[in-house]
């Protein structure tokens, strides 16, 4: 989710065309393409394992200030709150921010190669692992809190999470499960034109619970196994289905720019940010927005601020805003995290791995692309497919993953193509084990039941 610290800019949007023409402004020639990872990580206390409060000698504050301090990243705040950090002295721009129950997210820079997202990751990681040590505390990737209930949840000051956690309920049982529950890692993709736009974005929707299966890494709740693959998924399955899903209309005639704007234009608003607030205009539409007649700023029209900042608020599984955000995979280890942005830049990039997806997915139906969605979630690789199961369709996608890397030849100082970052994805359908069912078996062997040792063993 992204941060606003500034006020709407520009002039008043005065059709849909230009909410069209916004989008479309997005493609770009295939020598600027780029690759952008975010991911998020849950920090606890490393005395006792509890989630880390905003406030206090040993909080989430306290960790901003100590980043802005040792590596001179720059505070954004909101309400007197530090709220993100963006870094000055990275050439190609990076934020830090906040989930809303304090999972802390890396928002990178849209980097050229697989390796240099290794990179960012790293030197991300470096960073708050070095600060938070000093501060007793430390983070941990993985899909849901494996320990901590609802209750338990640290509250961020921020106020558009206050406004999204009450509307939640009331669309769907597990919004706020996943607000202040989840972590996820995703990857932005450019794309050329148009129709790229919706080659990529139908292959990657109809294959978004291959990844799903294949990055699964939250197989527990309260400190006991869930009976899930990727929790994460199957929360997202009952939060607020006006903004969630497959986008079925993605796969018919007439998909461009123009059928996702009247697509976002119907999904019900959270917020208009005006005079450094955010106003609760839930369950509006930006359709009512754009003729004048929200309730709650009588008169007032948006700018294309305003249309970006209700892109953000859309959660389908994979999201267009002036580029393809890649949405269905869990948090999980530096391996993990540097896995996704391989699998998708093989795949997406590559224009021979791009016709091999589509003809993959070719002849699914929109019921089966359902049934594979809805059944992920608990039995992931071992979902059924077609007299087989999703360990054979990740196999393939893999294979064409591996060949676009191959063909890409982005090589890094030792002379190695982006291939070995997919290393992880070749041992799991390999062996058939996704990272869920690794913590499984260390939960019931090693662990001794011991949900701490995910904090001990798995921690960044």
């Amino acid at each position: 989710m992204s941060t606003r610290v500034s006020g709407p800019e520009g002039p008043i949007i005065e059709s849909r065309d230009e909410l069209v023409t916004y989008l479309e402004q997005g493609s770009k020639p295939k020598s600027d393409w780029r690759i952008g990872t975010e991911h998020e990580k849950f920090g606890f206390t490393l005395k006792d394992h509890l989630p880390v409060p905003y406030e206090g000698e040993h909080g989430i504050h306290a960790l901003f200030q100590a980043l802005h301090d040792r590596f001179g990243w720059e505070s954004q705040v909101e309400q007197g709150n530090i709220i993100a950090m963006n870094c000055k002295d990275c050439p190609k721009g990076g934020t830090v921010s906040l989930e809303p129950g304090g999972q802390l997210e890396l928002s990178g820079a849209p980097l050229e190669t697989v390796h240099e997202t290794y990179e960012e990751l790293r030197q991300h990681l470096f960073e708050v692992g070095e600060v938070g040590t000093e501060l007793g505390l430390g983070f941990l990737g993985i899909g849901f809190s494996p320990k901590w209930t609802l209750q338990q949840a640290p509250v961020m000051p921020k106020e558009r999470y206050r406004i999204m956690a009450r509307y939640m309920p009331k669309r769907g049982q597990r919004g706020l499960d996943m607000m202040f529950r989840t972590a996820t890692v995703q990857v932005n993709m450019d794309f050329g034109d148009e129709a790229d736009m919706v080659a990529k974005m139908r292959a990657s929707l109809a294959l978004q619970p291959v990844a799903t299966a294949l990055f699964a890494n939250s197989p527990f709740i309260e400190g006991k196994p869930n009976g899930f693959q990727s929790y994460r998924a199957e929360i997202w399955r009952d939060t607020d289905p006006d903004r969630t899903g497959l986008l079925p209309f993605a796969f018919e005639d007439g998909m461009g720019f123009e059928r996702y704007v009247d697509y976002a234009l119907n999904v019900p608003m959270y917020f208009v940010y005006r005079d450094g607030r955010y106003v609760d205009v839930a369950g509006a539409s930006f359709r009512d927005f754009l003729a004048g007649k929200l309730a709650a700023l009588p008169g007032a029209r948006p700018t294309l601020e305003d249309w970006a900042d209700h892109l953000t608020t859309l959660f389908p599984d994979v999201r267009l805003k002036r580029f393809l955000e890649m949405r269905g995979a869990d948090a999980g280890s530096l391996a993990q995290l540097w896995a996704l942005p391989a699998l998708w830049a093989g795949l997406l990039y590559d224009e021979q791995a791009l016709d091999g997806a589509l003809a993959l997915i070719d002849d699914w139906t929109m019921a089966e692309m359902q049934t594979l969605r809805a059944a992920v979630p608990r039995l992931g690789l071992k979902t059924p497919f077609r007299g087989g199961t999703l360990r054979d369709v990740g196999r393939e996608m893999i294979g064409l993953a591996l060949g676009g890397l191959q063909r890409r030849a982005r090589l890094d100082q030792s002379g190695e193509d982006e291939r070995k970052a997919l290393a992880p994805l070749v041992e799991t359908v390999e062996e058939g084990r996704s990272p869920a069912d690794r913590l499984l078996a260390a939960y019931h062997g090693p662990w001794h039941g011991d949900i701490d040792k995910v904090f001990d063993t798995q921690a960044f």
